[in-house]
């Protein structure tokens, strides 16, 4: 069997720690605060703390993909090592990722003709981003081939779900994210849109829903209305706050008594630069393996 590296994006919501001990090659998206420049190197050269900081100060925001040359450059070194390559991209639906690393895969495929180069576009985005690759790492432990494991990455994908809300949507509309229509939320009536990633991996507002209590209930239950096998749920399950652990707190907790099989599993993940500069603060994500999303 070849041996291959699986390789993604900072996107993925996940710290250095789990990319050293899964052994994935992860490239940097650069992020813009004001007029610095800065790569999304999970957190070492600048904090989301900082962003949501100057965000909230009135600073600008925006992020800029990995580019064709980069992703040229990060290629061909694992491909002169004599092992093939799996690229997971974020979702098209939100960003260009996936275009950039396929038009850098021509030339390489012609330099080296003999490997395999495979990039998925993940449909997802943080941390659901994030689960995918960690599925596939998994598999490369478990001994299945890359071809198996893109197989499973192209089906797989679309069962992930992302759903999530935030207490104003001003970020995400400013990034062009979410339009200003679906935008038009009463926050004088303290309404807070529950939100879901569709089938194309773009965001969609499914619910407009009063109060922050009501919102995580809300959430809860479509867990059991779209989880694997409902309440008797047993896979991985992940809850990525940003800035907001008593709301991540709240809904694990209320997870933990609907779902006895995850007791105790429920993996608390924190929201990175990239995705950061695009929500502002307070984002509250539960992601899991289900049904066809919605």
């Amino acid at each position: 069997m070849g041996e291959y590296v699986i390789s993604c994006c900072s996107s993925i919501d996940m710290d250095e720690a789990w990319a050293k001990e899964r052994q994935v090659n992860v490239l940097f998206h650069n992020i813009f605060v004001g007029q610095d420049e800065y790569p999304d190197n999970f957190g070492r050269s600048i904090s989301t703390h900082e962003i949501y900081t100057r965000m909230l100060a009135g600073e600008l925001t925006k992020t800029s993909q990995v580019n064709i040359e980069d992703y040229e450059t990060s290629f061909r070194k694992i491909l002169s090592e004599g092992k093939d390559v799996l690229h997971v991209t974020l979702s098209s639906g939100i960003s260009g990722t996936y275009n950039s690393a396929k038009l850098a895969t021509s030339d390489l495929q012609e330099e080296f003709p003999d490997r395999k180069i495979y990039i998925v576009d993940s449909l997802s985005a943080s941390s659901g981003y994030g689960m995918l690759v960690d599925d596939l790492c998994d598999l490369r432990d478990a001994g299945k081939s890359i071809d198996e494991v893109r197989e499973y990455a192209e089906k797989e994908k679309k069962h992930i779900q992302h759903w999530f809300f935030v207490p104003s949507l001003k970020f995400l509309i400013l990034g062009g994210r979410v339009s200003k229509a679906a935008g038009m939320i009463g926050s004088v009536l303290n309404i807070v849109p529950l939100m879901d990633v569709a089938p194309d991996g773009t965001l969609k507002v499914i619910e407009k829903i009063r109060g922050k209590k009501k919102v995580i209930e809300r959430d809860v239950e479509m867990m059991e209305k779209y989880a694997e096998h409902g309440t008797d749920y047993d896979g991985k399950c992940f809850i990525t706050e940003a800035e907001n652990m008593e709301d991540a707190e709240k809904l694990l907790n209320l997870i933990e008594q609907r779902f006895p099989k995850l007791q105790g599993k429920v993996r608390i993940c924190h929201l990175g630069p990239t995705i950061a500069c695009h929500t502002g603060p307070g984002v509250i994500v539960l992601l899991y393996h289900g049904k066809d999303r919605v």
